[in-house]
């Protein structure tokens, strides 16, 4: 290797390398492979942490909501953060649903409940008031206008 150096994002990292045989120069740029850690689902079984799945679930609570693309990306791509920054090689379902949960409290109340409503199981109206009512009293729950900050 004759020279490295980080690429312009911090990302990647250029080399310039010489052929140990001919001599001959070239250019490689290489990047971390970050692998997630395994989801461990509620049934024992296990399966590779879906991306796809992660963010098909958000939209479908989001459905018709005043939310926009950029705020949704970037609430996933926290997600993926949060599960490999914890460095754990498996990770409940669970936990990935209950930060699924706090980042659609952060994006969009009504989102949340819905969300809320699958994931929790809601049975009746009652459960559903709860939670209302337990979003309400958050000291963070500050109801937007419609597009409001988003």
């Amino acid at each position: 290797m004759t020279d490295s150096r980080l690429v312009a994002e911090g990302d990647q990292v250029r080399r310039r390398r010489q052929c140990a045989a001919c001599g001959e120069r070239f250019t490689t740029y290489e990047t971390a492979e970050l692998v997630m850690p395994r989801v461990i689902k509620s049934d024992g079984s296990r399966e590779p942490f879906d991306e796809a799945k992660l963010r098909a679930g958000m939209l479908r609570a989001l459905e018709k909501r005043p939310v926009s693309a950029e705020s949704i990306e970037a609430a996933v791509e926290r997600i993926r953060q949060t599960l490999r920054a914890r460095g754990d090689r498996e990770i409940q379902a669970c936990d990935i649903g209950k930060e699924v949960m706090q980042a659609l409290k952060r994006l969009d109340q009504v989102a949340y409940i819905r969300f809320a409503s699958v994931y929790r199981r809601f049975q009746d109206i009652d459960e559903f008031r709860a939670e209302i009512d337990r979003l309400a009293q958050e000291p963070s729950f500050q109801p937007d206008s419609p597009g409001e900050g988003r």
